[in-house]
């Protein structure tokens, strides 16, 4: 560097434009460390091991409880004889869950006179009456870190 612009560089002002443009770049790494949002399920009273476990998190009551037309509903399929899932989710916020076991594994709800064949189940386990339970009553408060949920399978049929 040549000894006129070190002189310039060296001046108050030029020290603080520094400083100004500087701060903000030592504070991105603490931005990167923010702990992720996850929530670890747990299925109880599974009636058997067999099909999948379909698994649907919203943050919409319009798209509650399948997930149906929600980009940004988190959905998972996995084996029926997995007791345990964990989620990462893009941000904290108010999520609210639904759970079918689809037993013979053909992607939807089996029904008779209306009534599910198969076992499903909600976030916060509110009590099932007619039809599916209120977004509101399966509501998850979810922050920064882990949170453990465990979702009782309900059978009617």
């Amino acid at each position: 560097m040549s000894t006129r612009r070190r002189r310039l560089a060296d001046r108050p002002v030029f020290r603080r434009a520094r400083l100004r443009f500087a701060a903000p770049l030592l504070l991105l790494p603490t931005l990167g460390n923010a702990a992720p949002v996850e929530l670890q399920l747990t299925f109880d009273n599974l009636r058997d091991q067999r099909g999948l476990i379909q698994v649907c998190l919203t943050r919409s009551a319009k798209h509650f409880p399948d997930c149906g037309g929600d980009p940004a509903a988190i959905k998972r399929t996995v084996p029926a004889d997995t007791h345990s899932l964990r989620l990462t989710l893009p941000k904290e916020g108010s999520y609210a869950l639904s759970v079918l076991h689809d037993a013979n594994a053909n992607g939807r709800v089996d029904k008779t006179l209306g009534i599910p064949r198969e076992g499903f189940g909600f976030s916060r386990n509110p009590p099932i009456r007619f039809g599916p339970p209120k977004f509101e009553s399966t509501l998850l408060d979810l922050g920064p870190g882990v949170t453990q949920e465990t979702v009782r399978m309900k059978y009617i049929l």
